[in-house]
């Protein structure tokens, strides 16, 4: 699953900063001197990197034709690793930010209908779709959850611009999406876009099971529960352009072994859905255990993402 954009690195300055909702800030991002930002598809998002290397990846919920800011939204989260803390605290108007990306797994592709389903923050890589889809002149409907509508980012916004096409399920009034009734029949001519918690795009996926192929498209900002590894043993990996045989144990990944052996390679989130560290796979059998691939692209066997994902073989012949 290659990304649709270049990879850039950028230090950029946050020209605005608003409150978006309940925990979530709104982060207008600009080139320090003014220039043009690269330019970007809906479903594109981009990671910040955090003073101590880590970083963290975030949907771009702007207007693509504007090239002269970039747009995001954080939920700050207690329970996570600090880095939307580090966000909410630090990143005032003025601040400088790395920034990582571009890259799109989750492209917009052309469809004549359209059925976004959102949950909390995932509204933002939404959001730029319903333009595009707007433009388009396709029909589409928007089914939007969240904890409460004090939560639920760019709220008000949405309800002006769509009237009716627009759903809102605050579960403290409503409950739950109803996925039963608008995932119950089948549409051979709509797409389906999921963005949001894990329970929604698993339940999401369970309901879309009978759809056509290829009409759902999830995005996901944490990993989902794989399983236990194909393999329980080690393995060893063939490093096509280094020349490198190593082996990998079962308590390192394989991104671990191999910069071990000073190879280098870009990675991110560690957690196999940024897409940063994906690797072409030329010989053997993988474990897909990454939040990105279809089932269509595991089985080709073609690429895979070596921060999480394994050998279902003996061996596995690399391009690095």
């Amino acid at each position: 699953m290659p990304s649709t954009h270049d990879e850039v690195d950028l230090r950029l300055r946050v020209a605005r900063r608003a409150v978006g909702s309940e925990g979530v800030v709104i982060l207008e991002l600009r080139d320090p001197v003014g220039a043009d930002l690269p330019g970007w598809s809906p479903g594109a998002h981009i990671d910040l990197r955090l003073p101590d290397g880590s970083a963290r990846q975030y949907s771009l919920c702007g207007d693509p034709a504007d090239r002269t800011a970039w747009r995001i939204g954080v939920l700050r989260e207690p329970e996570s690793r600090g880095g939307s803390q580090h966000i909410h605290e630090m990143l005032h108007e003025g601040a400088d930010v790395d920034i990582r990306g571009l890259r799109n797994h989750f492209p917009f592709v052309a469809s004549p209908r359209y059925l976004f389903i959102a949950g909390g923050i995932g509204i933002t890589p939404v959001l730029p779709m319903i333009n595009a889809a707007e433009a388009a002149g396709a029909e589409w409907e928007l089914h939007y959850g969240g904890r409460s509508r004090r939560s639920m980012a760019f709220l008000e916004s949405l309800e002006e611009l769509a009237g009716n096409r627009v759903t809102v399920y605050s579960q403290d009034e409503v409950g739950h999406i109803e996925l039963d009734r608008i995932l119950q029949e089948p549409r051979p001519d709509t797409s389906v876009y999921c963005c949001g918690p894990e329970p929604l795009l698993a339940a999401v996926e369970r309901h879309c099971a009978t759809w056509p192929e290829g009409s759902l498209h999830v995005e996901r900002f944490a990993p989902k529960d794989i399983g236990e590894p194909v393999l329980n043993g080690s393995f060893e990996v063939e490093l096509s352009q280094s020349g490198l045989s190593l082996t990998v144990p079962p308590d390192k990944s394989v991104l671990q072994v191999i910069e071990e052996a000073g190879v280098f390679v870009t990675a991110s989130c560690l957690e196999g859905t940024c897409g940063t560290c994906e690797t072409p796979v030329l010989e053997g059998v993988v474990d897909h255990r990454d939040s990105l691939l279809t089932p269509a692209e595991q089985a080709a066997n073609d690429t895979m993402f070596i921060c999480v994902s394994r050998a279902g073989c003996s061996r596995l012949l690399l391009e690095l």
